[in-house]
């Protein structure tokens, strides 16, 4: 990269929207050769910058796009093809039904006179994917595929198109850790082969592991760029939200003073397959942690408790008694609830609105006489989530599937705290959320802790769980192999978590 001419120069680009100004003058400049990853908030004109270099937007007038160095006008996908230009969306954009080949071409179908010529197509296709190194065929249908094997045919469709710019988007969010650490792999290639990528992504730690620089976005507008060792998560946060990190993780309630109150216990918890023999307490006031690499079976050991899978064995006491959770509407109307990890499909209904996904839970409670709804209480319960969450919406009748993640998680918290909850459990609470909702979804949790609920954190990110658990459980292939963090035990580390969770050895005292 170093002492080579920018390939993809976005000078003074501005873009107003009805009523908002999403972009105002941001300035972007990348290498061949390089990733380059692009940073900032929900809502800080990452995807809008994105969509004007796709021509999916128009810019206002007054900026200037260049490609290699000359003057790109880029008045739609199609003039964005033409300048080599790829993007990877976060929700890709597959025909399941067609092949590998059909969708790597789809809109440049190779021709034999009138007819389309299919064998010239996987012949073509089928050579890219060897040149990735996949193991699937251009004639697999995609629906046959997995979501990583998809993604790979998202980038194959980028190359088979002579793209020099490829810009991916939170690519790893539905990756486990094997597949993230293989697609990691290939674009150190495709960055060795040339290409330049711009790298959207909330994740840390994939920025410090892929990144020669990060630019950010705040508010509309170009902050700064990191360049090399200047890329720490203290500037980063700084320069996104205007603060420093240590406000992240600040704790305001003391779990140690009710260390002798047990409020929730699972004794001899498993299904026989994924899960075995657990057993823990929680205290009140208390944020528990569970971590552990993926498939250690933290997800699965939550389902059981919440009553949303068979258990083989195992029960569960909420204040000494003991509880018959057969389904998830026992463990609710016990007072135990469950923050699922998969949001969208398991959590929101995407196309109801705010108010209506925020009283679900609840719509029984303040029905009038012959079961009709409350509607004055339940637009009163969705203001009310939407100012002590700090729900960025224009409206509480707003469809749900029109937010950010970062909102529609907090939409999913409101609607579970109104059931008043004395255990809540949140499994991935802040995946595929942005710095700044984190900091607030971090604030949320301590605030429930301080006020007696007793909180179980599921989390894959290291620093979280470090960060906002007073204690952590460490599971290991299906069982609970250690705790870090409770008297008598190993402070809470991401060293001792690991040293627990990968069987290496005991966490150090």
């Amino acid at each position: 990269m170093t002492g080579s001419a920018p390939i993809l120069e976005m000078k003074d680009i501005s873009k107003t929207f009805p009523g908002v100004k999403a972009l105002t003058n941001v300035s972007l400049t990348v290498y061949p050769g390089e990733i380059h990853a692009l940073m900032g908030e929900n809502g800080a004109g990452k995807s809008t910058l994105m969509k004007i270099l796709s021509g999916a937007y128009q810019a206002d007038p007054g900026g200037e796009i260049r490609i290699s160095g000359q003057h790109a006008t880029i008045d739609g996908p199609l003039a964005a093809r033409h300048h080599g230009i790829s993007i990877i969306y976060q929700e890709l954009s597959l025909a399941p039904n067609l092949t590998v080949a059909e969708n790597m071409l789809l809109g440049r179908e190779h021709k034999s006179g009138p007819m389309v010529d299919r064998r010239s197509m996987e012949k073509a296709s089928q050579a890219i994917l060897e040149r990735l190194g996949v193991h699937f065929r251009a004639t697999t249908k995609v629906s046959e595929l997995s979501m990583a094997e998809r993604q790979l045919v998202e980038i194959a469709r980028a190359l088979i198109a002579d793209s020099r710019i490829l810009v991916m988007d939170e690519p790893t969010t539905s990756l486990s850790s094997r597949e993230t650490e293989a697609l990691f792999k290939l674009i150190r290639q495709l960055r060795a082969e040339g290409l330049a990528i711009i790298y959207i992504s909330h994740r840390m730690a994939e920025i410090y592991e892929l990144a020669e620089r990060v630019s950010v976005l705040r508010d509309g507008s170009y902050v700064g760029t990191l360049v090399g060792d200047e890329i720490s998560a203290e500037r980063l946060v700084q320069m996104m939200v205007g603060r420093d990190l240590s406000s992240f993780y600040k704790k305001e309630h003391d779990a140690h003073q009710s260390r002798g109150s047990v409020m929730f216990a699972v004794r001899n918890m498993g299904d026989g397959v994924r899960v075995h023999d657990c057993s823990f307490e929680l205290h009140e006031g208390e944020v528990l942690g569970i971590a552990g690499l993926v498939g250690a079976g933290r997800t699965e050991l939550a389902r059981l408790i919440y009553g949303a899978d068979l258990r083989k064995s195992g029960e569960v006491f909420l204040l000494g008694k003991r509880l018959s959770i057969q389904k998830p509407e026992d463990a609710i109307d016990a007072g135990v609830v469950y923050l699922t990890e998969d949001r969208k499909h398991l959590g929101l209904f995407l196309d109801l609105t705010v108010r209506e996904n925020v009283n679900v839970s609840v719509l029984g409670r303040d029905a009038r006489m012959g079961g009709v709804l409350n509607m004055k209480a339940a637009k009163r319960r969705a203001a009310e989530a939407i100012r002590a969450l700090g729900i960025r919406v224009a409206a509480d009748v707003v469809p749900v599937g029109s937010l950010s993640g970062g909102n529609q998680q907090k939409v999913l918290l409101s609607r579970l705290l109104e059931t008043k909850p004395k255990v809540l459990i949140l499994d991935e609470p802040t995946r595929g959320v942005d710095i700044g909702a984190k900091s607030e979804i971090y604030r949320l949790i301590d605030s429930l802790a301080r006020n007696g609920v007793g909180v179980i954190v599921i989390s894959s990110e290291l620093p979280e769980v470090v960060g906002i658990c007073d204690r952590v459980l460490v599971m290991r292939e299906g069982r609970l192999e250690g705790e870090v963090g409770g008297a008598g035990h190993p402070p809470v580390t991401q060293e001792n978590i690991i040293t627990i969770a990968t069987g290496v050895r005991e966490a150090a005292e």
